[in-house]
């Protein structure tokens, strides 16, 4: 039997994990990570999407110390300015519309949009450059003992690892997490979400725009040229409309034309005409926190410790802050690393966080699936109102950018 010894195994090879090994593998650690399928690279492969990821600025901080910026920052499309819009009025009207933009709190624009292939092959690229980190595909992680010194692992493979610690970053539905007993509370809202790429007339602007109707937002991602297909040159931004799960079970059996019509309608003509250039995926749509984020020589980190509806670009950068936390602490307990201290400062330092962001996007997602006439007044009177009190719009863009309450 193989038997494999290491520092650090993650289980998990999307953007969280593939970030997750870069940076401690750019930090000194021996580092290996695992998962059952090789990461998609490319926009045109079998399982590829077209979703874009918006890395805020704190996560600027986190990829610079993975190695992973300068690679990333050539692709990245700024996000400048942040448009939420309510069409609640009669055939979809729009009755508030509000910008905000990040030159009220910062220097730099809110973050930055990556395509999710993009930010997978340039993370797999900087994982090669470390000889210290060892990505494994075609295995997962099968389940552990924690020792008192290490954990003893088993992937399916068969092989063996001795790591000292264990991070689970293998998704909702994390085997870690199931091995060392965490239990989750999770909460379905009868939503799904359809993903996909358009191109319009308008341009975009640096604009990141959320339409909001009953059933759930409709938001529009800018992408940097040339890495979402595009027809023509016409400006491209990636898509996610969350429905109610009938309603979107009869989007997914319209034609592309007939789709890219109501698409157009459901945005409300923000950015002029939109045409589907893309396959579209439908996703569901919950909300999920462990109720603790550490066992034994294990810590949870992003979706296998929790999961957000796509409101607010807050679900990957609540994930890299995580990382981000398990970073520092790694480096100033080098000599217990994995070891309870350790994990008992990360549990204090991340999970109220965590706990209190899941709440605030479950009410924020409640309210934009809501159909009746009295909540929808509410909503768009409130954005005239946040919007209008520039003290409390400038706290809710730095809360956004990851700030304390």
């Amino acid at each position: 039997m193989t038997r494999i010894e290491t520092d650090i195994m993650i289980s998990g090879g999307g953007v969280a994990g593939l970030g997750a090994a870069a940076a401690f593998g750019t930090a000194g650690f021996r580092v290996l990570i695992v998962d059952p399928a090789p990461p998609v690279t490319t926009n045109d492969a079998k399982g590829a999407d077209l979703r874009t990821t918006a890395f805020l600025q704190p996560a600027k901080g986190f990829l610079d110390r993975a190695g992973l910026w300068d690679r990333l920052a050539p692709h990245a499309a700024a996000l400048q300015i942040m448009r939420i819009v309510d069409a609640s009025g009669p055939d979809g009207t729009i009755r508030s519309s509000a910008d905000f933009n990040a030159a009220d709190v910062s220097d730099l624009p809110f973050g930055w949009n990556l395509p999710n292939w993009l930010l997978r092959r340039e993370m797999v690229a900087r994982l090669a450059e470390l000889p210290n980190v060892t990505f494994k595909t075609g295995t997962g992680f099968g389940d552990m003992v924690a020792r008192s010194a290490h954990a003893l692992v088993r992937l399916t493979d068969g092989s063996a690892v001795r790591a000292k610690l264990v991070i689970g970053a293998d998704g909702r539905g994390s085997p870690v997490r199931k091995s060392a007993k965490i239990d989750v509370k999770t909460t379905r809202y009868g939503q799904k979400a359809i993903t996909f790429a358009v191109t319009h007339d308008a341009p975009h602007s640096n604009i990141s725009t959320e339409v909001h109707r009953a059933g759930g937002p409709f938001a529009l991602a800018q992408s940097a040229q040339g890495f979402l297909p595009d027809l023509a040159g016409k400006p491209c931004s990636a898509v996610v409309w969350m429905q109610m799960g009938p309603v979107v079970q009869d989007l997914m059996t319209l034609s592309d034309a007939a789709f890219s019509a109501a698409a157009t309608d459901r945005s409300a003509g923000t950015n002029g005409t939109l045409t589907l250039v893309s396959k579209r995926s439908v996703w569901p749509i919950i909300s999920q926190c462990a109720n603790r984020l550490t066992a034994p020589r294990t810590a949870l980190v992003a979706e296998a410790a929790h999961v957000v509806p796509p409101i607010g670009a807050q679900g990957l950068n609540m994930s890299l802050a995580d990382l981000a936390c398990l970073l520092d602490l790694a480096k100033t307990h080098v000599d217990d690393l994995g070891g309870r201290a350790m994990l008992d400062a990360y549990q204090k330092a991340r999970h109220g966080d965590i706990r209190l962001r899941v709440s605030g996007i479950d009410a924020l997602n409640r309210a934009s699936i809501a159909g009746h006439p009295a909540v929808q007044d509410l909503r768009a009177a409130g954005i005239k109102a946040l919007y209008g009190a520039a003290p409390i719009r400038r706290k809710l863009m730095e809360l956004g950018l990851g700030a304390k309450a």
